[in-house]
């Protein structure tokens, strides 16, 4: 600290203190982020904005942002100003003894006026106690009292000499001191114990008494009156700089908690006021990412998290939209055939073309025909609408697997004989094993699977198998058929909506495209799966799972 002292005494301006306190200080706050790195907003062609973590940066939660706020401006301008002042009043107290030549002045008696009033003076008194004992006739010369009083008005002081009771000497103001005369103790009335003065209140000085004895025996006294009403220049001094510190401290520490605080909120918010606009004008491609894992980055993967879901809302009704125009494109083109098939074979009736009861009754049955085509294809659509908007109760209940499957095989059986196709049927169940479904929903399911089947069997001699398997703790059905096959790149979407791995729609195929999407659907809400396998010119395995019922035993 002494070298410090030394560098203070010669700083020709006590702010220099303030200035290299402040260096350290804003060091500290660039530790705090105050200059970290902005991060950069990266815009591409497709709108993508994409905020990249600064390397490297660490942010504070906004919590504990704020903690730090508080604590820093309760303790740190509390520090700054103890550090100052020190130094203030250091440097000060280095001019204050140049300037008055005292020594030995800390910060007890510096802080104390009176005792800094009472070193001005302790030179000259002792000067003053000397010559009364050793010489005091020159007490009575002039030419001395005025010398010795040239010294005492720079420190505030002033000199009266009383002598015989009568007083030859006044070196201070004539008004200041006539209030001061009366007030004056008399010979021997305090001088052994007048070294640290006398304070007189009304008068607001600091008096030191001196008495002496001429050789004629003649009394008197001196005194060393220092006015305290006045605080010494280099005090003052000390008060206004210190006073413009504690302001500039406070000023200052405001200011960058605030820009810290600012810097570290408008970053994300800015992030979140720019997606907000993109979503706004419609713009759901971009891309938002939170920079840290505080509040307001939580906030971003929330804001995030929202683009997303309302992207894929987007993208799901864009894709109803699209499933929509299909759906209608398909109805207008399934209902248009039999339509025109009835159109036509009625107007040959009407025109007399069937004019014979074989031709007649081959007409009437086609229109009968294709009027159940189109009934059929009504009620599919009707069926899907309702299942897709969850509004088919399903009926639950326990059901037997091999009584279930073997009444579905001999319906199959008669079904298919009379449209010339083999059937077989396996069941690798045994034992009494049961599952919950919907008996009349999971014989949809079938008749589906085996209408599809049909609908594509291209062999002369088509053939269809039904296997129950025994799978842990599933039912596990196969649909096994000798058509056309699936191709590999159709195969993952035929359970799509309104896919048809038919492109070109033969009209011979006829259906809407939802059948096997509908089988999906039940099983599903069966618990269950569905898949496929298929080879192009082979045949197609259709594969579902039922999980089976399992009774929990209650510990009474």
């Amino acid at each position: 600290m002494k070298g410090d002292v030394v560098n203070l005494k010669n700083t020709t301006s006590p702010f220099t203190v303030c200035s290299l306190v402040y260096k350290n200080f804003i060091n500290v706050y660039k530790c705090f982020g105050v200059e970290r790195k902005i991060p950069c907003y990266n815009v591409h062609a497709s709108l993508d904005v994409k905020v990249s973590k600064t390397k490297g940066s660490v942010r504070l939660k906004l919590k504990t942002r704020l903690i730090t706020a508080f604590v820093t401006v309760s303790v740190l301008p509390i520090l700054l100003t103890a550090i100052i002042i020190f130094g203030l009043s250091q440097y000060q107290i280095n001019a204050i003894e140049e300037n008055y030549g005292i020594t030995g002045t800390t910060y007890k008696n510096f802080s104390n006026s009176v005792q800094v009033m009472n070193s001005l003076t302790e030179q000259p008194y002792h000067e003053l106690k000397q010559v009364a004992s050793e010489n005091p006739s020159k007490l009575a010369d002039i030419t001395y009292l005025e010398e010795i009083n040239e010294k005492l008005l720079s420190k505030n002081s002033y000199l009266i000499v009383r002598n015989n009771k009568k007083i030859i000497y006044i070196g201070g103001d004539a008004e200041q001191a006539k209030q001061m005369i009366y007030q004056l103790p008399e010979y021997g009335e305090h001088d052994s114990t007048s070294k640290n003065g006398v304070y007189y209140g009304n008068a607001q000085s600091l008096v030191k008494q001196i008495d002496f004895r001429q050789a004629d025996g003649t009394q008197g006294s001196a005194f060393l009156v220092t006015d305290v009403s006045n605080v010494i220049p280099e005090v003052r001094q000390l008060i206004t700089d210190a006073l413009l510190a504690i302001i500039i401290i406070l000023v200052v520490t405001a200011a960058l908690l605030i820009f810290w605080i600012y810097k570290g909120v408008t970053g994300p918010l800015g992030k979140m006021q720019k997606a907000a606009k993109n979503i706004k004008e419609g713009n759901l491609e971009f891309r938002l990412e939170a920079e840290a894992d505080d509040e307001l980055g939580q906030l971003c993967q929330d804001f995030e998290d929202m683009r997303k879901r309302l992207k894929t809302n987007a993208e799901e009704k864009l894709q109803y939209d699209k499933e929509g125009k299909e759906l209608i494109s398909n109805i207008s083109h399934d209902l248009k055939t039999p339509v025109t098939a009835i159109k036509g074979y009625a107007e040959g009736i009407m025109d007399g073309v069937a004019d014979t009861p074989e031709k007649m009754e081959k007409y009437i049955r086609t229109i009968y025909n294709k009027a159940n085509e189109m009934d059929r294809l009504i009620n599919e659509l009707t069926f899907y609408s309702k299942i897709d908007t969850n509004r088919i109760p399903y009926n639950f209940s326990t059901i037997s697997v091999n009584d279930y499957f073997d009444d579905c095989a001999e319906d199959l059986s008669l079904e298919l004989e009379s449209k010339g196709i083999v059937f077989g049927y396996s069941n690798y169940v045994e034992g009494e094993q049961k599952i919950i479904a919907d008996a009349e929903q999971l014989k949809r399911v079938i008749n589906n699977i085996v209408t599809n089947s049909i609908k594509y069997m291209d062999k002369e001699q088509g053939r269809i198998n039904l296997r129950i398997k025994d799978v842990g703790d599933f039912i596990q059905v196969e649909l096994e058929d000798n058509g056309k096959g699936i191709s590999s790149k159709d195969l993952p979407n035929i359970f799509d909506r309104f896919y048809r791995t038919d492109a070109s729609r033969n009209s011979s195929k006829g259906g809407s495209g939802i059948g096997l999407s509908i089988v999906k659907k039940i099983v599903e809400e069966h618990g269950g799966k569905i898949w496929a396998t298929s080879k192009e010119g082979t045949g197609t395995v259709m594969y579902f799972v039922i999980r089976k019922y399992q009774e929990v035993p209650i510990n009474e």
